[in-house]
């Protein structure tokens, strides 16, 4: 039986694959055209997986052309001279694997060339290529047709050393302008750096030839896709509910969606004669959001990298005014290059799904603040069960009014929770708050953030129930007013019929206000919470 793969190669007979069709024939027409590919993105998105199979479809359609696979992941620290010998050293080994995969011989001609040549500079790469078309592309060799056309992919390129990037970046480019020169006929180029990131001597960009390839997340229908493959295989289906619940929480971000499968058809033990149920989504996704998995390390690495990466993330979570894509500004870039942020559709920054977002908050919110005795009154039940209904709902009212009163009791103390902002100290209390009580009650809570930017909808499961709570900080009337709308709007999407909508008013003469009204079919009830409390005089 096949698995979900999220570790190293995967492959067809090992692992459910997405096929990405339409995206494979782009690339390919691209090579058939000679373009000089260049794909930069985040780790762990399949860009290695997807190159590879690229390469497989072109050559088994047409085998005339000549892949040449490389990868400089281990090329970082070595010299110029020591690169262009492992560069040729590579390569030879690569040549000598795509005969044997084609079952047979090179020529003795191209051998002993091979054996004779040697690199140590750019120069003479750019003669190594010009020879190495007419070896190829000879009637010599034994079992296979000549080769007419190399295409030369590089992975990792971001590990080539910067002594060399200027100088090898120029020569291919030459290679690619010179009306003698066919080899090679296309490179594809693989990092997680642009072209423009590794110029290191800023001059203007060697390879201003570049065909862009932007590889996107898998949409709905590919993640439908993937999961199909395992109900065929094993008869186990995926509830509708669940597969959107997947495809929402990650965006479609490839190793967050074979890690979600994983959980789901191996972790939990669900036996293969149930389906699986939204009931078995949150729980694999408190396991995602709690564990150490790779994909999330590399977040939570990156982001601790600069002290001021966490106001530009929340202020992007938490503003519905937004921060302009501007790739220009080496933040920007930064979170851009970790796949972290990226570009909406009005030009301005979000954070890319909401397992991130999540992450994000859990990690800038201090673990301890300090005012954790204080979030329920004295004489509230250690169970918690004062804020359940008979019935055993959540009596979210009273949950959110406490908490109104809670940041009321808490007073000053809010401004001395320790190393953290305090424009967002509402919302980290409030996260705090809510995940608390939704432990103890054996709940479930994670984010729902349709637009990425500007709001965090707090979406908490309990008995087969789902309470949406959504935060923001006041901007204004206007924008009050408008989140009130799209709450509304959210809810009516979500088949609910009540949600909760709390703001952080941080002016020093705010407007408290708490307040119930239906909007389009569907009752809302507001907060506006005031969370910069004056400190008292130590005088």
């Amino acid at each position: 039986m096949r698995s979900f793969g999220t570790q190293g190669r995967v492959s067809p007979e090992t692992n459910y694959i997405v096929s990405r069709t339409a995206e494979i024939t782009d690339f390919i027409n691209r090579i058939k055209e000679g373009k000089y590919v260049v794909l930069f993105a985040p780790r762990q998105t399949g860009k290695t997986t997807f190159f590879r199979f690229a390469l497989d479809a072109l050559t088994a359609k047409e085998p005339t052309y000549f892949p040449i696979q490389l990868d400089f992941q281990m090329m970082r620290n070595t010299e110029p001279a020591s690169f262009y010998d492992r560069f040729y050293q590579l390569i030879r080994m690569q040549i000598e694997s795509v005969f044997q995969k084609r079952g047979g011989v090179p020529s003795e001609a191209l051998t002993r060339f091979l054996e004779n040549t040697t690199l140590n500079d750019d120069f003479s790469m750019m003669m190594f290529f010009r020879q190495l078309t007419d070896f190829l592309d000879s009637d010599a060799h034994r079992d296979v047709p000549p080769f007419k056309r190399v295409v030369l992919l590089i992975d990792e390129f971001d590990g080539i050393p910067q002594t060399v990037v200027s100088d090898f970046l120029y020569t291919l480019r030459q290679i690619y302008l010179s009306d003698e020169m066919h080899c090679p006929h296309s490179v594809g180029i693989v990092g997680v750096k642009s072209i423009a990131q590794l110029d290191y001597d800023r001059s203007v960009s060697p390879f201003n030839i570049q065909d862009e390839f932007k590889l996107p997340n898998f949409t709905f229908e590919q993640v439908q896709e993937l999961l199909q493959q395992y109900t065929d295989e094993v008869g186990q289906v995926f509830a509708s509910e669940v597969i959107e619940s997947i495809h929402k929480q990650t965006a479609g971000q490839p190793f967050l969606v074979n890690r979600f499968a994983q959980i789901l058809t191996v972790e939990l033990d669900i036996s293969k004669t149930e389906p699986i149920t939204i009931e078995h989504f949150s729980k694999a996704h408190s396991q995602l959001i709690r564990e150490r998995n790779t994909n999330l390390t590399h977040l939570v690495t990156n982001i601790r990298r600069d002290k001021r990466f966490e106001t530009l993330l929340m202020r992007i979570a938490s503003y519905d005014k937004g921060i302009p894509f501007i790739l220009y500004n080496d933040h920007i870039s930064e979170l851009a290059t970790y796949g972290i942020i990226a570009e909406g559709i009005d030009g301005m920054c979000e954070i890319v799904n909401p397992i991130y977002q999540q992450c994000i908050i859990q990690v800038f919110q201090p673990l301890i603040n300090g005012l954790e005795n204080e979030y329920f009154p004295e004489n509230t039940y250690p169970d918690l069960s004062d804020y359940l209904t008979p019935d055993e709902q959540i009596a979210m009212t009273c949950l959110l009014d406490n908490f109104k009163d809670f940041i009321a009791r808490a007073g000053y103390k809010i401004l001395q929770v320790p190393e953290t902002p305090q424009e967002f100290i509402g919302q980290y209390l409030l996260s705090a708050y809510l995940d608390q009580f939704v432990r103890t009650i054996g709940g479930t809570m994670f984010l729902e953030v349709p637009t990425g930017r500007g709001r965090m909808d707090l979406l908490i499961t309990f008995k087969q129930r789902k309470y949406i709570v959504e935060t923001k900080i006041w901007e204004g009337a206007h924008r009050y007013r408008a989140g009130k709308q799209q709450l509304a709007a959210y809810l009516k999407l979500e088949g609910s019929l009540e949600g909760y909508y709390v703001v952080f008013d941080h002016r020093k003469e705010p407007d408290p206000r708490v307040e119930t009204e239906a909007i389009d079919g569907v009752s809302i009830r507001s907060y506006v919470i005031p969370v910069l409390q004056e400190q008292p005089s130590a005088v």
